[in-house]
């Protein structure tokens, strides 16, 4: 009978489908996943239920070899051996001596960055005053003609190219404004006649003279961007050489405390010092 029952052909079981009301409270759980659900939650609570027990029974004067070599801090807290080995002293002074060549080497270059700095500034009483141009420190040679020997003695370059105390503002086109001019004088009167009457500009002088303080505004406003740019940097290298100088001091005392040649304090706060021997 048993085998006839199994030729007839069954009708295959299928699960209800998610309806479509529902479809936004996510996928319906099938048989599967409910099996595979109870079974994590059967075996999650045996196990609390075989920790629960354990607490319950277990004795505290219980002892064990391994708090004799396990160590904790002052919290409470465990503290285990991460298997690390201590290096010899010849090798930690060794490494010292590295890190200060280091620290050595990027002091050189941030006092080098910070004099190239202050040369490019003009300071005046601790603040910065103008930004010199990067071209200035190039080698060139400007020449000015003179009328005779004796100009030529009583000539002042300072007084002639300035001493750098102020960066002079952008001069507009002058070859443009004369050109216009002399356009527009061509129809003007007589020069009695504009000389008695006040100067009035043409419609292109203005509009040249109008570009030339636009220009100039542009200019300044430059300047001082780069001035604050520049100032900004020079602190910033200042800053960066003094804490590179302090490090680099600390590290001469730890290595002088290695080399038992100086005094000091321990991590107990107490200060001790070097004996020497008496000669």
């Amino acid at each position: 009978m048993s085998s006839m029952r199994n030729a007839v052909q069954r009708r295959n079981h299928k699960e209800r489908a998610q309806p479509a009301e529902r479809e936004k409270w996510g996928l319906l759980e099938k048989r599967k996943d409910y099996k595979l659900r109870a079974a994590d939650h059967r075996s999650k609570k045996a196990k609390l239920k075989i920790l629960s027990e354990k607490a319950r029974e277990r004795n505290p004067d219980e002892f064990s070899f391994k708090m004799m070599s396990s160590k904790v801090d002052a919290k409470g807290k465990k503290v285990a051996d991460r298997g690390n080995t201590a290096l010899s002293m010849e090798v930690v002074k060794l490494l010292k001596t590295q890190d200060a060549g280091y620290i050595r080497t990027m002091l050189q270059m941030a006092r080098k960055e910070r004099v190239e700095l202050e040369q490019r500034l003009v300071m005046e009483e601790g603040e910065v005053r103008a930004v010199k141009d990067r071209n200035s420190g190039l080698k060139g040679k400007h020449r000015v003609f003179v009328e005779n020997e004796e100009e030529q003695e009583e000539f002042d370059p300072e007084a002639w190219f300035g001493r750098g105390e102020d960066i002079p503002a952008k001069q507009p086109n002058t070859d443009y404004v004369e050109n216009i001019s002399a356009e527009d004088s061509e129809d003007e009167e007589d020069e009695t006649t504009v000389a008695s009457k006040p100067k009035i500009l043409s419609k292109k002088q203005l509009e040249a003279q109008k570009l030339a303080e636009k220009e100039g505004k542009v200019f300044n406003k430059t300047r001082k961007r780069a001035q604050s740019r520049t100032a900004y940097r020079l602190e910033m290298a200042k800053n960066r050489e003094r804490e590179l100088v302090a490090a680099e001091e600390e590290l001469e005392k730890q290595r002088a405390k290695m080399n038992n040649s100086v005094g000091g304090t321990n991590k107990h706060g107490v200060k001790f010092k070097i004996r020497e021997r008496k000669r």
